[in-house]
């Protein structure tokens, strides 16, 4: 039978989110019932509610979870009621061009539930990435399931489901980084942070920190930054080739979206370094640079869109690195909070205070 619970929902662009009943039907073919144990307010989630993403309201906010299998539709064998799962919001297809040519991680038709969760009258719910987490229960395709060890604190598992894994894989899927390098990232919030500790886990000599918040290069330090920037005090250029030898770093990741920030990220790598940018940037930016600065560096210019990861690979061994106390993923959940705290949280994370509120049952 269909489930009333209780999930957090933006009815209107700009508007308060709300906390109100919604309906979960039954799991159908290829989907699953997850109880949410807790799930992080993520910037996305915000945007959203602004509207940036499409204008599908209203939507059921919350997408970084970890939570129990409660049920499980017709034909699916991956996950069972019980397995505790972390959320992702690129289930692949196994079918499409990138998937056939081994390259998964750049499928072009991921998955999501067939069915529609709901309000109680009927009114059709859109879930955030695919998920809708902010809930008590939610309703997903059995592919945004990954199984992981059930140790591991829901509060931490379910930060890999998007800012986490963003920013490590960014370091050490798209990035490559390696033993030895150096790594220099712009902005250092909670997916900033992120790209620093894959950075520090894949044996990267410097890290260099890039950032105009005192408060957040002292949250980069905690998780790797060997070396801070305030941008605010000196040029980053300069400052990140004068702690390289004057050459630029190996690898410099933007974490902020901004054209003047990946000027910046450009300029600061070494010649033939790496460039990834992780930092959404909006529709109307743009950049304007001389083109022979890009044939005359060399290297390469990537972007990261989830870290590149696959989530049954990367996740399994990520909560593990975590459980083993080599990667403190812990480090990243500033505050834990209840379901109708989310709208507090949104102006908590916009004023900076916090690397991840989680919401937690």
């Amino acid at each position: 039978m269909p489930q009333t619970v209780r999930g957090v929902i933006a009815r209107s662009k700009g508007a308060p989110v709300e906390l109100t009943d919604i309906v979960i039907p039954d799991p159908g073919p290829g989907e699953v019932v997850v109880a949410i144990a807790a799930c992080g307010v993520c910037h996305t989630d915000l945007t959203y509610r602004e509207g940036g993403i499409n204008d599908e309201f209203p939507f059921l906010l919350g997408h970084e979870a970890a939570g129990t299998v409660e049920s499980v539709g017709e034909g699916v064998d991956s996950v069972q009621p019980g397995d505790y799962v972390v959320l992702n919001w690129r289930a692949v297809c196994g079918q499409c061009r990138a998937c056939k040519r081994g390259r998964p991680q750049y499928c072009f038709s991921t998955f999501n539930a067939t069915q529609k969760m709901t309000l109680t009258d009927g009114t059709e719910l859109t879930p955030a990435l695919g998920i809708g987490a902010f809930a008590d229960k939610t309703l997903v395709h059995a592919g945004q399931c990954t199984k992981v060890d059930p140790a591991a604190d829901p509060a931490v598992a379910g930060l890999l489901g998007c800012g986490v894994m963003a920013g490590l894989g960014a370091a050490v899927n798209t990035g490559a980084v390696s033993r030895g390098d150096s790594v220099a990232v712009i902005g250092c919030g909670g997916v900033g942070d992120a790209a620093i500790a894959g950075a520090r886990l894949a044996g990267a000599n410097k890290i260099i920190a890039v950032d105009r918040d005192a408060k957040k290069l002292e949250w980069a330090t905690e998780l790797g930054a060997t070396h801070t920037v305030n941008a605010t005090e000196t040029e980053v250029v300069e400052a990140v080739q004068a702690l390289t030898g004057g050459f630029g770093a190996d690898v410099v990741i933007d974490a902020v979206g901004r054209p003047e920030t990946w000027k910046q990220a450009f300029y600061a790598r070494d010649l033939a370094g790496t460039v990834v940018l992780v930092g959404v940037p909006t529709p109307d930016m743009r950049l304007e640079m001389p083109l022979l600065d890009f044939f005359s560096r060399g290297g390469a210019l990537k972007s990261s869109w989830y870290g590149d990861c696959l989530p049954e690979r990367d996740f399994p061994v990520l909560v593990d690195l975590y459980l083993q106390g080599r990667l403190p993923l812990d480090k990243f959940v500033t505050e834990r909070i209840g379901l109708d705290d989310v709208e507090k949280a949104f102006h908590t994370m916009h004023a900076g205070e916090v690397l991840r509120s989680v919401v937690v049952w």
